[in-house]
């Protein structure tokens, strides 16, 4: 009885580890953006870093929401520690594309780079959204971090229908 019990809590955590991972593994599909270091982004030297997964520092999270109603579509994005004018917002058909150039904030003191985690450098991010806006009629605004991009809907067009006439 206590083996069968042990059995079914194994399987059961087994189970929510491996659903928490699925979900995981698809949201950081869409939010994980490659970060394109160059000399303008003023990142420090290797030899001042001592944290082993720096060469990882090209990849980060940008967690994003898209909301809409029968107006609007809202999309929020996460890019904290950047400046409103290093940010570039435009809309290629049904996509949202966002670019910017995210820059390294140096110390005034001397000393060794122990752990870095964020990324810096060039970067863009594609977010489909779910209907047609206008994007002359667009407004966004970035606050704490986080961008925000509002865009109304366009009106729904009816198919134009042409009669062809057989000879």
């Amino acid at each position: 009885m206590k083996l069968e019990s042990i059995k079914e809590s194994f399987d059961a955590l087994r189970d929510s580890v491996a659903e928490g991972w699925q979900q995981l593994r698809q949201s950081a599909a869409n939010a994980l953006t490659r970060f394109r270091p160059d000399e303008t982004s003023r990142l420090p030297e290797r030899k001042d870093i001592d944290d082993p997964f720096f060469a990882l520092h090209g990849w980060s999270m940008l967690g994003g929401e898209v909301f809409e109603d029968d107006k609007r579509v809202v999309v929020r994005l996460e890019v904290p520690g950047m400046d409103k004018q290093d940010l570039a917002i435009e809309v290629h058909d049904d996509m949202l594309v966002l670019s910017g150039d995210k820059r390294f904030d140096r110390e005034d003191s001397e000393g060794r780079w122990r752990v870095m985690q964020c990324a810096y450098g060039s970067f863009r991010r594609v977010i489909s959204l779910p209907a047609t806006v206008v994007v002359d009629r667009s407004k966004a605004s970035y606050r704490n971090g986080v961008l925000r991009v509002e865009l109304p809907k366009a009106e729904p067009r009816q198919p134009k229908v042409t009669r062809i006439k057989v000879s």
